[in-house]
């Protein structure tokens, strides 16, 4: 799967050179322009890594990784800014930053401080939980809850969901789901996928959370939820 990359800037070039040229590296790109936008698409945790300027309209960076921070979501954060002093790095860092890159920066050094905070995010393992509007996956007890409520899955449903709720927003193909749950695209096919997406579906009406899961005809699987759909911007989904 590509690293999820969510670039939030308030400069729509910005944005758009980021998206355009992270992409070119591989990277799936989700982009924000305001501080309660990043906030409610980056306490997903379906995300890598999260460039965050702190300059934003509504809510500042340092607060948008404030309360991240205090809500359990560590994704890593590399903080962007065209402050440049001691005092504002090492606030940003105290706040629980990865990393700081000063504007203007080179786009070439940028991408080696991404694949660095990748590099380390690998090895210290993924975000333990994923959340899409009041369903939460808990990765580390495999376990998954909506509102509140337990809901029982399968060892492969659960597998299905933990794959869209980490790329919430965007569209999975069946050809990745069968790579990422079964392993191999040979080892089962295209309508083993339909059905274990059916019974999934099933499990999550039946707590009320219908809809998280959907299909977009023609190209694979979207998770995502009304508030989440709100703050995407159209380009990204």
């Amino acid at each position: 799967m590509k690293p999820r990359v969510l670039v939030v800037d308030d400069e729509l070039g910005v944005r758009r050179a980021l998206t355009r040229g992270l992409g070119a590296e591989g990277m799936d790109v989700v982009a924000a322009a305001d501080g309660p936008s990043a906030l409610d698409i980056a306490r997903t945790g379906a995300f890598d890594v999260i460039l965050l300027d702190i300059m934003l309209p509504g809510l500042s960076g340092y607060r948008v990784l404030q309360a991240l921070r205090a809500e359990g979501v560590t994704t890593p954060v590399l903080l962007v800014s065209a402050k440049d002093g001691e005092i504002d790095q090492a606030d940003g860092l105290d706040l629980g930053a990865d990393g700081y890159v000063v504007k203007p920066f080179s786009f070439v050094v940028l991408v080696a401080q991404v694949r660095a905070v990748l590099r380390r995010g690998a090895a210290e393992g993924a975000e333990r939980r994923l959340k899409v509007g009041e369903l939460i996956v808990d990765r580390a007890v495999r376990e998954v809850r909506f509102a509140g409520e337990l809901v029982p899955l399968s060892p492969r449903e659960f597998a299905v969901l933990e794959v869209l709720i980490s790329r919430a927003g965007a569209v999975v193909t069946k050809d990745e789901l069968l790579r990422t749950v079964w392993g191999d695209e040979l080892a089962a096919t295209r309508n083993a996928v339909e059905v274990y997406v059916g019974y999934l579906r099933r499990k999550l009406d039946a707590v009320g959370a219908g809809g998280i899961v959907r299909t977009v005809r023609g190209h694979g699987y979207l998770a995502s939820s009304s508030e989440l759909d709100a703050v995407l911007e159209p380009k990204s989904r």
